[in-house]
């Protein structure tokens, strides 16, 4: 599948803001920061950032149910970096806010994400980010599925077949 058939199969899913919104933060948040910092360098023009929250780091409360659909139960925690920004200038017509929350100890992460958050907040600008941020960091990461699934499947085992060889 090319980068371009990816990102015409992830628009095609939910319509609604809420699930766009999961769906670029859900990318940005599982990208490398290496990844982001190379986008955010070669973007152009660059609205002025401004720190409101963070980035910091802090724990939360991992919650998870017994067979999956039972009584919930504290699993234990995690660490994560949140981060909150306001974008002006630059290209926008007005201030934007965007914030993002990233599982470990990454600074960098959480406030590059951030950025991008709120670049995909202003309307005008947010299909550029779309195409030249989001589309490519999913396509990346659908990859490197695809290639942790064929990995674990590699180590299949057909104990049945197994079990007909011994007998």
């Amino acid at each position: 599948m090319t980068e371009t058939q990816w990102a015409e199969t992830s628009a095609a899913g939910g319509d609604g803001a809420v699930e766009q919104r999961q769906r670029w933060m859900h990318a940005l948040a599982l990208a490398a920061t290496e990844d982001l910092a190379a986008a955010w360098q070669s973007w152009a023009p660059k609205p002025e950032v401004e720190a409101i929250r963070g980035p910091e780091t802090g724990l939360v409360m991992v919650r998870s149910r017994i067979d999956a659909g039972g009584s919930k139960f504290n699993l234990g925690e995690a660490t994560v970096v949140r981060a909150t920004v306001r974008l002006h200038g630059g290209p926008l017509a007005a201030d934007v806010l965007g914030t993002s929350y990233v599982l470990g100890t990454d600074l960098e992460h959480a406030r590059l994400a951030a950025v991008f958050d709120a670049l995909l907040a202003d309307e005008a600008l947010r299909e550029r980010v779309l195409a030249e941020v989001v589309a490519p960091l999913e396509f990346a990461q659908a990859e490197r599925d695809a290639a942790r699934r064929a990995d674990a499947r590699a180590t299949l085992v057909d104990f049945f077949t197994v079990s007909r060889e011994h007998e």
